[in-house]
This record gives structure tokens, sequence and C-alpha cells, in this order.
């Protein structure tokens, strides 16, 4: 028996709980899953999978035994990047989640940029609207703008900053008019994304705070969706300003309200992944990569902003 082969078919078989999509995976046949984790099995000389004919799922031994054994491939694993870089032969592959909006704006660009430096690296890219526990669990790193830190065992770090603007086209102000205190909006239609406020936006000037609600004709997790839908004059929105720059700067777009201050318009750009011992060394030199762009960047910003006198 080769038993890592078999370590890594059973892990496989625990992480899908179905021996035919671990199979396909693997790109084995069904028969040869079924084989080798009986004769892990017989190895072992206890059961880890319980099998019936509608479900799969791992014993008490079973589940000790996978964690077991995604310790000792991750270390494999890092063993063999390391042999690699000591080789000059970087590469590897990394799972990499998105929402849809900074895959639209950043992240092309900055995969891009790493694979100058990387050329043998490879992406496997999942883009969402709405980002779930799944997400995270099976991709190595995650980026996410979120107005507040999710309760999660992952490490959350800060990337860069954005806020939100209140947008409309030129074609809706010209049909419905320009709001030109808060407590206009009330009257106009608005679209929202999930992740933004729904039914009361609070504004503040020196006047105090002012709390104005909404009417929603459209509400939906995709912030795409909702940019689409301001440019094809279906009402007002607010959306981060990193989303809509290129449109603010054309003239698509127009800001809304910039006398006042949009209450909770903070927006953070963060980088989510797991804060394993052990990281693998190409997820590693990822995240170093990511974090040093964007300080860079930071410190561009921060240059252009010094007039000199």
């Amino acid at each position: 028996m080769n038993q890592l082969a078999a370590i890594r078919i059973f892990a496989k078989v625990a992480e899908c709980l179905n021996f035919a999509e671990a199979a396909k995976q693997l790109g084995i046949s069904n028969s040869a899953v079924t084989r080798s984790v009986a004769v892990l099995e017989q190895h072992l000389r206890v059961r880890l999978v319980n099998r019936t004919t509608r479900r799969v799922s791992l014993t008490a031994a079973g589940q000790s035994y996978s964690k077991h054994c995604e310790e000792l491939l991750r270390q494999i694993s890092v063993m063999d990047e390391f042999m690699a870089t000591a080789a000059g032969q970087t590469g590897g592959s990394l799972r990499i989640a998105s929402s849809s909006s900074y895959a639209s704006i950043d992240l092309l660009e900055l995969l891009a940029a790493y694979r100058l430096q990387e050329p043998r690296m490879q992406f496997e890219l999942t883009v969402f609207d709405n980002m779930t526990d799944d997400i995270m669990a099976n991709s190595d790193v995650c980026f996410s703008a979120e107005r507040g830190v999710r309760d999660s065992s992952l490490v959350c770090r800060p990337l860069a900053q954005t806020r939100d603007v209140i947008v409309a086209c030129p074609a809706y102000l010209s049909r419905r008019g320009l709001p030109r205190t808060p407590l206009e909006l009330s009257s106009h239609d608005v679209l929202v994304t999930s992740d933004a406020p729904g039914r009361y936006w609070d504004f503040r000037d020196k006047h105090g705070t002012q709390r104005v609600e909404v009417r929603p004709i459209l509400n939906t997790q995709s912030p795409l969706l909702v940019k689409r839908a301001v440019q094809a004059g279906l009402g007002i929105a607010r959306l981060s300003m990193s989303l809509i720059q290129s449109e603010l700067s054309d003239g698509t777009l127009r800001p809304l309200l910039t006398h006042v201050e949009l209450c909770g318009d903070e927006r953070p750009v963060w980088l989510f992944y797991s804060g394993q011992p052990r990281m693998a060394l190409t997820l590693r030199r990822f995240i170093d990569f990511v974090v040093e762009r964007y300080r860079q960047s930071e410190a561009e910003e921060n240059k252009e902003a010094v007039i000199p006198v």
C-alpha cells in the first residue's frame, strides 16, 4: 500500500464527504477511491468512514485522523515549496476568493503584478456577492470590502479604506430633479445592496445628525448590478468610491449631497486568511506581496497629498 497516496485520497473524501466527488477532483475512478479507503482502514484496523446509500460521514476516529492527515499534507506542501524555492523553481497554486466589487477593481491588476514576480504561479478564483463560511473555508485567501469584521477564526488584515458616495446618472436627475437636502431623498427611487443600510440613511452637518427614511425600489446582493442600474437611470444609490471612480471622473455618474457628511460611509478592504502556525510558503509569499503593495500605494498617495509651500 502506498500510504501517502491513500492518505491524500482519504483527506479528499473527508473534505467532500462524497466518494464520487472526491474521485472527480482527484481525477481517478470511484472504485479506486473506495478501494484505497478500504485498504487504509484495514491497515489502521479502524473504520474511518460510515457509508450508506444516501450519505457519507466520518466516524469519530475518522474525524481525528482527518485532522492529522491535513496537518501532514500541509507540512509536505511546505517542504516541497521550500525545496522548489531553494532550487529556483518557485510556483504553485492559490485558491483566491473575492467579492465581485473588489474583483472588478483591483484584483486582476494585483494578480498580474504578482505573476510578473512569480511567473509559475496559478490561481483558482471564486467571485461572490455575499461572503459565506463555506467560501472562506474553501479558499487560501479572501478579499472583501465589509463595513465590520465578521466573527471568524481567520486573520483579518485591513488593506485600504474607501468610502461610500451617493450617486445618480444625469438622465435620472433631469427626469426626477436634483435632491438638494437629505430629506428630499425620501421622494426618490433608491437602489440598495444587502451590505448597506436599506431603510434609513444618516447624515451629519453643523446642526447635528439627521436620519432620513429612503424608499428602496431595488435590493440586491451585487454592488455591480446596482451600479449598472444607476447608470441605466433606475434610481439613486450609495456605492463605494473605488467602484465608481472612473464614472465620476467622466461624468457618467454624479455625486449628490456633497455638502453634508454621510454617516457610516467607511468601507475598508479586508484580506482574510487562516492563521495556521505552519503556513504554506506559497501563501506566505503572496500575503507579504499584497500587504507590501498596498503599503507602498498608501505611501505614494500620502506623498502626492503633500502640497509644497
